[in-house]
């Protein structure tokens, strides 16, 4: 038996659905096949740490509520930190702590700022204008009479270039940048 958990309180804030559910629930192959099936964040509850299955995280029967609360809110932040820190931008890897951009064995680090607009360009399906990434990566007026975005730009995709032979990766138009 397994418990499909929806967090809804202001503790937890998060937009994801956990499935907590005992080891036993693994032996019965249409509880198995629901459990592998889902997206959701996995707890399985045990007597023991002696299965191989990788879930999200483990629960030592028995436990305290407050020690569920406890696992589903590091399994939470967890998973947080995972999708904020490693994103996929086209063939390439972008791992926002360690700064780097990543493809194969070959990597370039990136100043805060680059992660800065590579994210305004990921989080934006159309081109973003020069005025736009000015106010969201610069915070200036799109009035100011400045060469910064083109001057980061083409630093950046030098970088990339340089590196990785990719003329390509930060593309433009009329309506602005893009990848």
């Amino acid at each position: 038996m397994f418990l499909k958990f929806n967090p809804l309180t202001d503790n937890i804030n998060a937009d994801y659905k956990i499935i907590l559910f005992h080891i036993d629930a693994l032996r019965d192959s249409k509880q198995k096949n629901l459990i592998y099936s889902k997206t959701s964040i996995k707890i399985c509850a045990g007597h023991k740490r002696d299965f191989k299955d990788n879930f999200d995280a483990f629960l030592e029967l028995p436990a305290a509520l407050k020690e569920i609360n406890g696992i589903i809110e590091d399994t939470i932040a967890k998973k947080k930190f995972n999708q904020n820190s490693s994103v996929k931008i086209k063939n390439y890897l972008l791992d926002k702590n360690e700064k780097k951009l990543s493809k194969l064995e070959k990597f370039i680090i990136l100043t805060e700022k680059e992660i800065q607009l590579l994210d305004l360009f990921l989080n934006n399906k159309k081109p973003v204008s020069k005025d736009r990434i000015l106010s969201s990566v610069w915070n200036y007026s799109s009035d100011a009479d400045t060469h910064t975005v083109e001057t980061h730009i083409y630093r950046l995709r030098k970088k990339i270039n340089e590196k990785f032979l990719d003329e390509n990766f930060i593309l433009n138009n009329k309506d602005g940048y893009y990848l």
